[in-house]
């Protein structure tokens, strides 16, 4: 990893989010395709889906619409320590999701006039399920459990077909959509599964969803852009984003080991450390090298940590290391410091803050009880993750009487007037004369 010494220096927060830029061209590169892979399931439905599947699965002949005995038999092989791991999840999610529904709250105007704001969940949810460099069960488990704790009735699930499961998505991908009672399954991934939720696919059953959520790379988070406006989407979470702030007494192994594990996700992944401490940052520096040599997908984690996109960033204090964190907004912030608890609260842009040295971005990943779909690319400093939330609607109930209408009758007359739509007054009037 590169270090960048921004010590002794005045800069303003567009100033150091260009000391460590975001792997972001790929993503501009990724739009025109992404568009085009959609327009193309939208105008040519299953055809596009099955020439999509060969092209980037190698897949052909699949079941697009995946057959309830594949769901029942996934589930029946999960091994043991897995579906205890899943469940364990599930309940834990659903704890943490249940806290994100409002209750409803009824404000009285005046005598006779009130309004009430409740949240209606959307009716039908499409949830998109990464297959690519990694299997993703807890995916499922992040995008279910919300849009059931907000109260949705339909949910659809995509993943890609697998050329090594004879064209079936992941079994352990299916197990996880059993345990959670998901039994509408489409075998179909990237760009082409984001169109095909938004605009339906008759041919295979598939009608189109209200919003959609669930990560994945590049082509996946553009294509969102693209049908954004036809459904809701969730925020456009592209790679992964790790940022550390450690003071001089962190344990550099924990910081080295937890930067690594956010760049074994992708070789696009950004790992940022950021302190100011010198020694610090060499220790880390060493363990990372360490590490990064040591695990499975060392060639994917290094080219993570050898991009422009990762860095250790070396700050004047505390202040400024605060400053760099809420200017970047990283998808995950944990903060490796001796007074964590207390500081926590000056980090205010992050998709999740993850407080203390015993507390890694993994936890989070699979067992925390918060969700692990978040905002990358900066957009932490005005979106937040994936929660019950994001499948609710606010929805605003006014109830007048006549008393409570005539209290404000001549004001609406005067601004009706104002704005030159008297048409407005008249329907004021009209319920007062006869």
């Amino acid at each position: 990893m590169r270090t960048i010494d921004l010590r002794g220096r005045e800069l303003s927060p567009a100033a150091m989010l260009a000391a460590v830029p975001r792997a972001t061209q790929a993503r501009a590169e990724a739009l025109d395709t992404a568009t085009r892979i959609v327009d193309d399931v939208r105008e040519r439905g299953e055809q596009a889906l099955r020439e999509q599947a060969e092209k980037f699965d190698r897949v052909t002949g699949h079941a697009i619409r995946v057959p309830s005995d594949h769901i029942d038999d996934a589930l029946e092989h999960l091994t043991p320590e897995v579906r205890a791991a899943l469940e364990e999840a599930i309940r834990r999610v659903r704890l943490a999701s249940a806290a994100q529904v409002p209750a409803q709250q009824v404000t009285q105007i005046g005598e006779g006039a009130r309004i009430t704001q409740r949240w209606q969940p959307v009716h039908r949810v499409g949830v998109y399920i990464p297959g690519g460099k990694a299997v993703y069960p807890s995916s499922v488990i992040m995008n279910v459990v919300p849009a059931q704790v907000a109260g949705v009735t339909e949910i659809a699930l995509a993943s890609p077909p697998q050329s090594d499961q004879d064209g079936r998505i992941h079994p352990t991908i299916l197990a996880a959509a059993a345990l959670l009672g998901v039994t509408e399954v489409y075998a179909m991934g990237g760009a082409g599964a984001i169109g095909a939720f938004a605009w339906g696919v008759p041919e295979v059953g598939l009608d189109p969803v209200d919003v959609l959520s669930g990560p994945g790379n590049n082509y996946v988070a553009s294509a969102k852009r693209a049908v954004a406006g036809v459904v809701g989407t969730d925020s456009e979470a592209g790679a992964t984003e790790i940022l550390v702030v450690a003071d001089a007494a962190a344990d550099a192994r924990l910081i080295a080991a937890d930067l690594v594990s956010q760049a074994e996700h992708d070789e696009q992944a950004s790992a940022v450390l950021v302190t100011d401490s010198e020694e610090l940052a060499a220790r880390v520096a060493v363990e990372v090298e360490t590490f990064a040599l040591a695990t499975r997908h060392s060639e994917r984690v290094g080219a993570a940590l050898a991009g422009p996109q990762s860095a250790i960033v070396l700050v004047d204090d505390r202040d400024m290391a605060t400053a760099f964190s809420n200017a970047y907004a990283p998808e995950h912030l944990e903060l490796h410091l001796a007074d964590a608890e207390d500081a926590a609260a000056s980090f205010t842009s992050a998709g999740a803050v993850f407080v203390g040295d015993q507390t890694p971005v993994s936890l989070g990943d699979y067992m925390a009880g918060s969700n692990h779909v978040l905002p990358t690319g900066g957009q932490a400093r005005y979106a937040p993750g994936l929660g019950a939330y994001t499948f609710l609607r606010p929805q605003q109930v006014i109830s007048y009487d006549r008393s409570a209408l005539a209290a404000v009758r001549a004001g609406v007359v005067a601004l009706a007037d104002t704005e030159v739509l008297p048409a407005h007054g008249e329907a004021i009037e009209a319920r007062f004369t006869a």
